[in-house]
C-alpha cells in the first residue's frame, strides 16, 4: 500500500536501509495464498505502529509493508499463474508495499521489475523481500502518481483504500492503459474501488490477518483497468 505525500521521487538501485527495525519486528515466512513467496511479516499490527512511532521519534504511516493485504496476494498469485502477461515486459508494483506483487512478477519473468512505495521501511522490507526470495528489484522512493513514466504492466494491490488515494491513483493508472500497456489492480472490495472502467479477470477467496480485516478470508478480484 502507498501513502499518498509531497516527498519527490529519488532512483536507487538499493532500497533504503532500516533494514534492522525490519527484522526485528517481522518474521520471514510463506505468503498464505503465494506458499512460494516468502516475507517478512508482522504478528500484531497495533504494537508494530507504536513501535514503529517509537522508533521513528514521529508520526509514522501504518506498516503496510508488513503483511500480505488481500489485493497484493490476489495480484501475486495471479501474475504466478499468468506468467504470459508480465515475462519479458517492464513492469511497475505501484504501492509496493511488501514487495510481494515485484516479487512475484519477478518469479514470473518480467524485467526490469520496479518497485515503488513512498515509505522508506517498504522500500527496506520490499529488498530483504527480494533477497529472501533470491530476486532483484529496482526500488524507486517516492510519490510517482503525477509523472508519466511509461511502463508495460503496471499492477497495484489494495490502493483504493481511501477517498484521497482513489482520487490520485485512478488517473494514474487510467493514463498508464494505454495502448501496449497493461494495467492490472488487486482489489477486496475496498470502500473507493471505481465503479466503471474496470474489468474482471479472475477472483479468489484470500486468506487474510483477521486483526486487520475482522474476518480470516477476503473475496478478492483481480481488475484490469481500462483508459
Amino acid at each position: 500500500m502507498l501513502l499518498i505525500g509531497p516527498i519527490g521521487p529519488q532512483l536507487s538501485e538499493t532500497c533504503p536501509v532500516p533494514a534492522d527495525f525490519v527484522r526485528a519486528h517481522t518474521r520471514l515466512a510463506p505468503v498464505p495464498f503465494v506458499p512460494e513467496v516468502r516475507i517478512y511479516q508482522a504478528d500484531e499490527p497495533i504494537a508494530l505502529w507504536e513501535h514503529t512511532e517509537a522508533d521513528g521519534g514521529t508520526e509514522q504511516p501504518p506498516p503496510f509493508w508488513a503483511f500480505a493485504w488481500a489485493g497484493g496476494q490476489a495480484l501475486a498469485r495471479y501474475v504466478l499463474d499468468h506468467s504470459d502477461l508480465v515475462a519479458g515486459r517492464s513492469v511497475l508494483d505501484l504501492a509496493t508495499g511488501s514487495g510481494l506483487v515485484a516479487i512475484a512478477a519477478v518469479r514470473a519473468g518480467a524485467g526490469p521489475v520496479t518497485a515503488n512505495d513512498i515509505d522508506p521501511l517498504s522500500l527496506a522490507a520490499a529488498r530483504l523481500n527480494a533477497d529472501a526470495n533470491r530476486v532483484r528489484l529496482r526500488c524507486v522512493a517516492g510519490d510517482l502518481l503525477d509523472t508519466d513514466d511509461r511502463y508495460e504492466v503496471i499492477l497495484a494491490g489494495d490502493v483504493f483504500y481511501s477517498r484521497a488515494m482513489a482520487a490520485r491513483v485512478l488517473p494514474f493508472l487510467r493514463r498508464a492503459a494505454g495502448p501496449g500497456s497493461l494495467v492490472l489492480v488487486g482489489d477486496p472490495g475496498r470502500a473507493y474501488l471505481p465503479g466503471t472502467g474496470l474489468t474482471a479477470r479472475a477472483s479468489y477467496d484470500v486468506p487474510v490477518a483477521e486483526e486487520l480485516e475482522s474476518v480470516p478470508v477476503r473475496h478478492t478480484t483481480v481488475w484490469q483497468v481500462s483508459e
